[in-house]
C-alpha cells in the first residue's frame, strides 16, 4: 500500500504525485520540473487536481489559449470577413480584447487585499 503514495511516471510522461506526499517532496519536484522538464501532477485519490510546470510552459499555454479563443470568437462573427486578411485582422482585434481582459483581471487580483 505504501507504493500507492510514491510518485510514478504515468503513460503520458507526467509524474503523478499524491497530494499527501507532495509537501515532503516539493523541493525535489520543483527541481525536476526546472532542470529536467518533468511535469508533476498532484493527485487526490488517484485523480489529477493540479500540475507543477515551469513559468515558461504556463505562459506558453496561456498564450496558446488566448489565440485559440480569439480564433473561435472570430470564426463565430457574423457576417464573416470576405478574405483571409480580413479574418486575420478580426482575429487580431479579438486577441487584443482578450489580452486586455486578462490584464485587467490580473490587476484586480494583484490589487486584492483580504479583509
Amino acid at each position: 500500500m505504501a507504493s500507492d503514495l510514491e510518485p510514478r511516471i504515468a503513460k503520458d510522461g507526467i509524474q503523478d504525485v499524491p497530494l499527501t506526499r507532495a509537501r515532503a517532496l516539493l523541493t525535489r519536484l520543483i527541481e525536476q520540473v526546472r532542470e529536467d522538464g518533468l511535469v508533476s501532477a498532484l493527485t487526490v485519490r488517484g485523480r489529477r487536481r493540479a500540475y507543477l510546470v515551469t513559468p515558461t510552459a504556463f505562459e506558453t499555454a496561456q498564450a496558446d489559449r488566448r489565440v485559440v479563443e480569439a480564433f473561435h470568437l472570430a470564426a463565430g462573427e457574423r457576417p464573416q470577413p470576405k478574405d483571409t486578411d480580413g479574418f486575420l485582422r478580426l482575429m487580431s482585434m479579438k486577441l487584443m480584447e482578450i489580452e486586455d481582459r486578462d490584464a485587467a483581471a490580473a490587476k484586480r487580483f494583484q490589487d486584492y487585499e483580504p479583509d
